[in-house]
């Protein structure tokens, strides 16, 4: 991508205006510390869909995105920026990239093994810039897992995983958030055969406690109501079809509603997302990866977020993955990156003001595989 030169930008690609012509309203303040968005994988939808959100956020949103400017479309500007101070000013002309250098071209749609060295890079870079508060919070776009453990020898098994590690915290919380609803998966990304030995009442006590812990402090709900999920079809019906929700899931729940939590459940899974089940609970709390995340992508795809709760910083991405298929098309929608940028200021802003750290999470007492 060609930077953007210091006088009127050029044109945005399908929109008839330049980045220059565009409105430049008082919410982009110079001391607001901005966004720090990473590149993914290259070959992905991650590089486009972050100049399409820079079209549609600009200077409203500052954010920055840490990638190789050789990956990047010249259809629309961009400003290279050395600081991420930089940021705001940037943003008026082009999107604003903090340079990565990788080992080779993006070809779209096809992932190259000598690039994820690179993405990894470029998350551990993102990461020490917020630790350093040079960034207000982290969005990520998405990650290809086997590009990078093929390429990498990537230890983890996602995003979630690995950021847990480069923070030093050892039990992290997985949210799916939207407009419509908030989900958690209680395990992530393992089998589904590993599902039931994996869960433990300590890991469902801990889960619950550090959503708990962040619809209070990120989301500013004072007492936030919770609905837990079964794991077996309708909740087990009283152990004739599994006996978990029993032996496991409701003594958890039973001794935090005597702590004075909000936590209703085991509840069906299949009628737990509805309209007006959604209305009674603030997040629900799903056993299994997919049983949390069918819901969401079916109800609000384009508008959910990943966030990642108990980190010491604020976490967001996409909530969707780096679409080979569509890749270097124009045609991905930036939709879900815009709310995960949003997301990602608001809790990150909230915390500012706050001026305190989030609340600590929970003990690592059962850790999954």
């Amino acid at each position: 991508m060609k930077p953007a030169a210091s006088g009127p930008a050029v044109g945005a690609a399908g929109t008839g205006s330049s980045a220059s012509d565009r409105p430049h309203r008082a919410s982009a303040r110079p001391h607001t510390r901005p966004v720090v968005l990473t590149c993914g994988e290259p070959s992905g939808i991650g590089p486009e869909i972050a100049a399409r959100a820079w079209q549609a956020l600009g200077t409203d949103l500052p954010f920055f995105l840490i990638a190789d400017p050789r990956h990047l479309s010249a259809d629309i500007p961009t400003v290279p920026i050395c600081d991420p101070a930089e940021t705001a000013g940037a943003a008026r002309h082009g999107l604003p990239v903090l340079s990565h250098e990788f080992a080779a071209p993006a070809p779209p749609g096809r992932p190259r093994a000598e690039n994820a060295r690179g993405v990894i890079e470029v998350i551990e870079r993102a990461v020490k810039l917020v630790q350093s508060e040079q960034a207000l919070a982290l969005c990520t776009a998405p990650i290809h897992k086997k590009a990078l453990q093929e390429g990498a020898g990537f230890a983890f098994p996602g995003h979630t995983e690995f950021l847990a590690y480069l923070a030093g915290v050892k039990r992290v919380v997985m949210m799916l958030a939207s407009p419509l609803l908030r989900v958690v998966p209680v395990t992530i990304h393992i089998p589904l055969r590993a599902v039931p030995a994996t869960l433990s009442p300590d890991l469902l006590e801990t889960t619950l406690r550090i959503t708990h812990a962040a619809l209070q402090a990120d989301f500013g709900i004072e007492a936030p109501r919770l609905a837990v999920a079964g794991l077996n079809p309708h909740a087990g019906e009283q152990g004739a079809m599994g006996d978990e929700e029993q032996q496991l899931i409701a003594p958890v729940i039973e001794r935090l509603c005597r702590e004075g939590m909000a936590v209703s459940g085991p509840l069906p899974a299949d009628t737990l997302f509805h309209p007006a089940a959604r209305a009674r609970h603030d997040a629900a709390l799903c056993m299994y990866h997919d049983q949390a995340l069918i819901p969401i992508k079916t109800l609000d795809f384009d508008r959910g977020v990943n966030i990642t709760l108990g980190l010491p910083f604020v976490r967001t991405s996409p909530d969707h993955g780096t679409a080979f298929d569509i890749a270097g098309r124009g045609i991905a929608s930036p939709a879900s990156l815009i709310e995960a940028l949003k997301m990602a200021r608001a809790m990150g802003m909230r915390r500012q003001q706050a001026g305190t750290p989030p609340p600590p999470a929970a003990p690592d007492r059962s850790p999954q595989g």
